[in-house]
This record gives structure tokens, sequence and C-alpha cells, in this order.
């Protein structure tokens, strides 16, 4: 049996490793060792720092990888700190092109220079463009389970959040379209925020299933904000399809991107609203102010160019490294733990675990898993589940090994139950 350490913790791998998890263990042999265990505590990072633990916990919680980052994003960053003077930016022309040519060659999504309007993140940005279309006490519909923020984006502008739950088929979830178009239907909603791909199911939305939530929004005067902040990690045999490449009647549509997902650089607070419609871009512009979150910080404006532009071979190698990872645990709950179900990732590194099966809720449960199991995960609640007590969400994005021994410790916790 061999002895190693994580994060300066002794675990052991060899023996307790069923056969069929072994094939798994191995590092992916590229020239990326998404492999190489990075110790991250100490560096003020969310993950690893926000609840003052001891080094023993295993973190998979909030959606960022433990991967370093590609080496043309690194060099890029290098060579804009070596420059020595951080001062107000512009942002050239060559940025604008990075985002086009990435969307056209890696999406087929042609996209027009002045429907792009940067903005430091996501979450912003759909604040942004719900304060700009919408009228406080209006509805903002969206699919549950849901991005917690989802539901926070949407109170703080002084909405209400219209739920539409997802369907369970199988080990997926489809959308229930006689629910949605009711909700549709309400004069009150205004506002459809598709996650695509969609976390936390891990779902990639079908052009067919993206054509007729337009259609219905269409049909129904609402508006349609796809967030699709993790359009580059895609599992192998999928397709992310943009909302906005779906041949509707309507000619306006609102993307949300960043490749703060894509390419883990999320701490640079970079990402862009896409939207065609100009009447639309002047109010969201005018939020954009209002909000005073129109400045950029230069190292966002040279990682995007760098990630668009030098690191797809990078993010390639990095998504077959999270299927690989995803393999290993629905393999080894199959073997350890045949009553918890992983949800089929399309998607994202975001696993949707099923525990309905366990006699505990996963609220328990994720409490056990952290306190005796020392890894800390999540449960449905914030995510507003229709199913709160049945699901956990586990983060993929981290090397096999370190994995490996989260799944181990906390299968020790479900067979003692």
């Amino acid at each position: 049996m061999h002895r190693d350490l994580i994060f300066g913790v002794p675990f052991f791998i060899g023996k307790q490793l069923s056969t069929g998890n072994k094939q798994f263990f191995h590092r992916q042999m590229t020239e990326y060792d998404f492999g190489e265990i990075i110790p991250r505590r100490g560096t003020s990072s969310m993950k690893y720092d926000s609840f003052g633990d001891k080094d023993d916990i295993i973190e998979m919680w909030v959606a960022d990888m433990d991967f370093r980052v590609a080496p043309p994003i690194i060099e890029a960053l290098r060579r804009r700190v070596q420059h020595g003077i951080f001062g107000y930016n512009t942002i050239p022309d060559s940025y604008f092109e990075a985002v086009q040519s990435w969307f056209l060659r890696r999406h087929n999504f042609a996209i027009e220079k002045e429907w792009i309007m940067p903005a430091p993140g996501v979450v912003a940005a759909l604040s942004c463009v719900i304060k700009a279309l919408t009228q406080p006490g209006d509805a903002v519909l969206f699919h549950t389970p849901a991005y917690n923020c989802f539901f926070s984006s949407v109170r703080n502008n002084g909405c209400r959040a219209e739920l539409s739950p997802l369907v369970p088929k199988g080990d997926s979830y489809v959308i229930d379209f006689e629910d949605f178009e009711r909700r549709c239907a309400r004069p009150d909603v205004k506002m459809f925020v598709l996650c695509n791909p969609h976390n936390p199911t891990g779902r990639v939305w079908t052009r067919n299933e993206l054509a007729r939530m337009a259609d219905i929004c269409f049909r129904n005067n609402v508006i349609i904000v796809a967030d699709e902040i993790h359009c580059d990690i895609i599992m192998p045999g999928q397709k992310h399809i943009p909302f906005a490449t779906v041949d509707i009647t309507s000619e306006s549509h609102i993307t949300l991107a960043s490749p703060s997902k894509g390419f883990n650089i999320a701490g640079l607070q970079i990402a862009n609203i896409i939207c065609d419609n100009a009447l639309w871009r002047r109010k969201i512009d005018r939020a954009i102010n209002d909000n005073e979150v129109c400045d950029l910080n230069p190292f966002g404006i040279v990682a995007l160019q760098a990630a668009y532009n030098e690191s797809e071979a990078w993010l390639d190698a990095m998504c077959k490294y999270i299927h690989a990872n995803y393999l290993a645990m629905r393999t080894f709950f199959e073997e350890k733990i045949p009553a918890v179900k992983v949800c089929r990732l399309e998607g994202t590194y975001l696993a949707w675990v099923d525990v309905s099966r366990l006699p505990i809720t996963a609220e328990k449960l994720s409490e056990l898993i952290l306190n005796k199991g020392r890894v800390r995960i999540n449960d449905g609640r914030m995510y507003g589940d229709p199913e709160p007590q049945q699901h956990i969400r586990i983060n993929l994005a981290c090397p096999r090994p370190i994995l490996l021994e989260a799944l181990q410790r906390m299968s020790v916790v479900m067979k003692n139950l």
C-alpha cells in the first residue's frame, strides 16, 4: 500500500481502491499536469481560507479549479506585471477581436464588436441586465435547481423569483415545458434567465430544447438572458449551442459569457454581456454605470486574450481530465455505494449526486461528510432544489488523487449511517 500526502495530511491509495477505480488514478499524460497538487491555503482563497479550518479538509464546494492555469495566461500576466504600472484601463480592439474569434471558431457564434459590453463578472452582469430591463415587482423566471446567485440577483433588484422545476429523468433532467409555458404566460413574468450549460445538474441543452424555450418566451414577450459562463467546459460527445445561434422569431438576444470558469481565472473579474439589441444595450450601459461596475482590472483584460487566443489546447486537455474524474466518481459509487447515483455530466465540472436512497437527508449527510469525513461539499438547499434533501454537489476540478481520497472518505461516512 502506498502512502502519500495531500495538503500535508497522509492518505493511502492502492488496496482500498477497486480494480475499476485504479484505471482512473494515473495522471493523464499530457503536457499539462492536472495531477499536480498545489497547496492553496494561505493565499486568501475563498475555497480554502473562508472557514479557518485545518489543512485536513478537502474542499470540493465553490466552483473554482485546483489546476494551475494555462501557461500562455501565466506568461501574459507575467509580462504585464513586469511593466510595473497598473493604472486605469481602456479596452483595446484586440480584446474584442479575441472574444469574436473565440466564439466564432469554438461555438459558431458570430458577434459584432458593438454587441460586446465588458463587465467585472457574470453575476455583476446579470444584476445590471435585470436592473436595466425589468421593474421592481416584476418576476424573473428560471429553472430549479439553480445557481444560487440567480436568487440574490433577482431579489437585490426588487424582483421576484418565479421557479420552474426541472424534472428528473433517468440519470439526468428534462424541462417541464407545460409548467414552463404556464409560468411564462403570467403577466408579471418579464424575463427568463437560462443557465446553459446548467449548474448544478450538468445538462447541456439541445438545439430543440433551446428553440422550444425561445418560442415560448417570444410568444409571451419574455426576455431571455442566457448565462453561458460554463460554455467552454463540455464533456466528450456533447456540443454547446449558444442560445443566440438558435433560429428564433425574435432577433434580440442577451448572452453572459466569461473565460473565468473554463480557464480558472474567476479572481481576475472579467466577463462580457453580448447583446444585439441597441435599445437594450443603452439601458444596460446605464445600469452598468449606475451600479459603478464599468471599470475592468488590467489583468483580466490580458488574461482573457491569452485564454481565447492561445490556450485552447489546455482547455481541451482539461475537459478530458474532468471527464475522467467524472467517470472515476461514477465507477466508485457504483462499486462502493450503489445507492448513490451520479447524474450524467454533459457540461461544467460540477457533479450533481442523488443521495435520496440513503437513510439521511442531504443536509445532514453533508454535515457528517464535513465533520467526520473532512470533505466540504454543497447540499441542494442553496440551489432551490425542488428536492433539497436529496442531492449534493461535488466539484470535480481537482487532481485525481484528491478526488479519490475524498470519495474514500465519503464512502466511509455513508457506510456507517
